[in-house]
């Protein structure tokens, strides 16, 4: 078998079928991920241990294989034919290789064309603070971050800096400049990228991940001084968000976080993708915008009561997470059930439900 074009072929089907993921593991066919189901590719056989191993060595270079064996798993981002990109996650599963590639499309989506709030627009004009955007894996969080910065890239002109690992959308200079680089490929950590960065001279950092302590600490001082900082973290609410910030520092040094943390942060955004009744996806949100309210229940450590302040601060621009997924339902776009489902407070969502 040509395993070159296997995986051409294999590849080119996730572009036709609009698919978001490709797997292949050992004992399935290759399988497609389409709008939030896994499809089986219809005509393909089952993939043998050979299959994977040799579907794997097309995508990766030698450094990449070696990177395999040594840690058990890589992550990389491979271009394929007209400019296509994705990112690729190889690892062993009962001493096979498996293979979990997700399309990265060409084209960056805006604010609007991916139904996020129109309130986000206010953060592409800013021009400091520190913005998360937070939610679990395969929330959209990359595309969410994609939009917002090329927003900027089409408004005015900064040096933009992205700290990815690893790089997944590639963006074209437009008024902006943008330096992307990949942890591993550019850079050896996230941290020390960042801490070069702020000797680079720019005006907008965008940490792909924050993964460690000295990453998170580095961010918030490079907001503090006046850079426009984007990151993400894997938490479903600003609360968590902001918890799991300041619990990454040593008991001793809270204090001091929270200070910084109460006037550098601008906005966190928490989004869930749910299924619509058309059956595609749209994003689900919660906004939060600093302001004295907010900044002084983070200085008192009275965390929270942050809700309280989203819930009663739409005029400012900040969006409840049930609010998003009622507005949804109202609007025709999700059924009640599913909006339930994926509520973190059905009980609250049911009552704004009843509300006309």
């Amino acid at each position: 078998m040509n395993y070159q074009t296997k995986l051409k072929n294999l590849l080119e089907k996730v572009i036709e079928s609009k698919a978001s993921d490709l797997h292949i593991s050992v004992g399935h066919p290759p399988i497609l991920r389409i709008e939030r189901n896994l499809i089986d590719i219809e005509g393909e056989r089952v993939i043998t241990s050979q299959d994977s191993r040799e579907l794997a060595n097309v995508l990766m270079k030698d450094s990449l294989g070696e990177i395999l064996f040594q840690k058990k798993e890589v992550d990389f981002g491979y271009s394929f034919e007209g400019g296509a990109r994705f990112r690729v996650n190889i690892y062993f599963e009962n001493g096979n290789v498996s293979i979990a590639a997700r399309f990265i499309p060409q084209k960056i989506r805006t604010i609007d064309e991916l139904n996020l709030p129109s309130i986000l627009h206010e953060i592409v004009e800013a021009s400091q603070g520190f913005v998360l955007v937070t939610g679990a894996s395969s929330q959209g969080k990359s595309t969410t971050l994609a939009a917002l910065i090329d927003g900027i890239n089409q408004k005015r002109r900064e040096h933009i800096i992205t700290i990815e690992d690893p790089v997944e959308y590639l963006f074209q200079d437009k008024k902006s400049i943008i330096n992307q680089r990949e942890v591993g490929r550019d850079t050896l950590s996230f941290g020390r990228a960042l801490r070069a960065t702020l000797r680079e001279d720019p005006d907008v950092i965008m940490v792909g991940e924050m993964r460690d302590l000295e990453t998170i600490s580095i961010a918030i001082t490079a907001a503090e001084t006046g850079h426009l900082v984007f990151a993400t973290l894997h938490t479903n609410s600003t609360n968590q968000t902001i918890y799991r910030i300041i619990d990454a520092f040593p008991a001793h040094q809270q204090n001091q976080i929270r200070t910084q943390l109460s006037s550098s942060l601008l906005a966190v955004i928490s989004q869930r993708l749910v299924p619509t009744i058309e059956g595609s996806i749209l994003p689900a949100c919660e906004v939060m915008f600093n302001n004295s309210a907010v900044a002084n229940l983070i200085r008192e450590n009275k965390i929270h009561e942050i809700p309280s302040v989203i819930e009663t601060s739409a005029e400012a621009g900040m969006i409840p997470f049930n609010k998003s997924l009622a507005n949804l339902v109202k609007e025709g776009k999700i059924e009640k059930e599913t909006a339930i489902r994926y509520s973190l407070n059905p009980r609250d969502l049911e009552s704004r439900l009843r509300e006309k």
